[in-house]
């Protein structure tokens, strides 16, 4: 199941997305906005990216104007590796090398038919491993305060 959000400013990329979503059959949980009125975008990430971390979803889509301020929150959620990105080759990458778990798109920046070809890459990529799963786990220690620069 995916998780989805969004603030006022990503509202309308939110609602294609979730057509889409409907579309080719993949369950998603809403965690709002439902309409365009004004709403402040840290709640929403905060509340779609407990729904991953919990397990009760697989991954969240995060959308506000830029997708950035929604990104800089959801990453202030422990255990998740949320990417704020404009372009198919980043949202694929971003899974393949980083194991992102919360793809944040702008709906001021993006039009929903690259949004969703994301969308979809985002979804159906899987994480590489290898040399990158060291990566990962080195971000995955400095946000547990573990991390230690090795000489």
């Amino acid at each position: 199941m995916i998780a989805l959000g969004a603030d006022h400013g990503g509202f309308a990329l939110k609602e294609e997305i979730k057509k889409h979503l409907d579309d080719i059959g993949v369950a998603y949980k809403d965690f709002g906005t439902y309409s365009p009125e004004s709403i402040d975008y840290a709640k929403i990430a905060y509340k779609t990216c407990q729904a991953v971390v919990s397990g009760e979803c697989d991954k969240a889509i995060l959308c506000c104007g830029t997708g950035i301020g929604i990104s800089m929150a959801a990453n202030k959620v422990k255990g998740i590796r949320a990417a704020c990105c404009s372009d198919y080759f980043s949202a694929k990458y971003t899974r393949l090398h980083n194991d992102a778990n919360a793809l944040c798109m702008g709906g001021r920046v993006l039009g929903p038919g690259l949004a969703i070809e994301m969308v979809d890459v985002f979804l159906n990529t899987e994480f590489e491993g290898g040399r990158h799963q060291r990566r990962v786990d080195q971000i995955m220690a400095i946000e547990n305060g573990t991390f230690q620069i090795e000489n």
